[in-house]
């Protein structure tokens, strides 16, 4: 599978230049006009800009009761929160999870990851994970000359480990953390080149892309016009960088991930 102008100005300033020309042929050929009388009428009041719109899904603060009981330390800086993050992630998802941490630039990268999982390609340098063991596996469909083949449904199998701590994790545990980091992701997200964004939007919007992902019945087809594998269907080859990494965790797998992500978003949004 694969791994994951200025145009415009040179009519614009033609048609100015013409402009000019004319209104500069038509006032040489015209009688001179007395002058104008001064103005008496207050100018034109100049329109405001337009405030920007808040967010769409503001994200509901963390329960005071929660956090008086932890006792939370305050946030560190933004490039000095990897160890602070990673430690609150194992925390909370397992201790066997920190073999597939990113160790630098953690926050910044799972930012750049949710921004991107809805395009084509998912750059290596942003990844907060290592990749799962093992190797991508294909079955041939009989003649190989054909260059036909179906997805191996080991690949499933290497997937599991993550989605049980997926599963095995409390959807509001998984959204307090999310609360309580919010301030970097969101610093973050500005710092990704959106200074007026607001990043628990953009969480939403993905999450909806990601729920969007069709369920396919039966084998996957594939082809391997090259070295990378491809999906057979033009439209599953169509899909984006994320929806083509969730259909390939498997039906089962896609079904657990799919159910968490619904329940995290009814709790940043408050939506039922």
């Amino acid at each position: 599978m694969r791994r994951e102008s200025l145009q415009w100005i040179v009519p614009v300033v033609l048609a100015l230049g013409v402009v000019a020309a004319l209104w500069f042929y038509w006032s040489r050929t015209r009688a001179p006009e007395p002058p104008p009388e001064p103005a008496t009428q207050a100018p034109e009041p100049v329109p405001e800009e337009e405030a920007p719109a808040g967010p769409a899904h503001p994200l509901p603060p963390p329960e005071p009761a929660a956090q008086e009981e932890k006792q939370l330390e305050p946030l560190p800086p933004l490039d000095q929160s990897d160890e602070y993050f990673g430690m609150a992630l194992t925390g909370l998802f397992g201790d066997a999870l920190d073999q597939y941490l990113v160790k630098q630039r953690l926050i910044e990268r799972i930012v750049a990851a949710v921004d991107n999982l809805p395009r084509e390609q998912l750059a290596e340098r942003i990844k907060p994970l290592t990749p799962v063991p093992g190797r991508f596996a294909a079955q041939s469909k009989g003649d190989v000359a054909d260059e036909r083949y179906t997805l191996d449904p080991a690949n499933y199998e290497r997937y599991e480990p993550l989605v049980n701590m997926l599963a095995e994790t409390g959807t509001a545990d998984m959204v307090e953390l999310y609360q309580r980091f919010y301030p970097l992701l969101q610093k973050a997200y500005v710092d990704l080149g959106y200074p007026d964004g607001y990043f628990n939007d953009r969480v939403v919007e993905v999450i909806d892309h990601l729920l969007a992902t069709p369920e396919v019945e039966g084998p996957i087809e594939l082809v391997r016009p090259n070295v990378l594998y491809e999906y057979a269907d033009p439209e599953l080859e169509a899909l984006s960088t994320g929806q083509k990494a969730l259909l390939r965790t498997g039906p089962e797998n896609m079904a657990v991930i799919k159910a968490k992500l619904r329940e995290f978003r009814t709790l940043i949004t408050r939506e039922n």
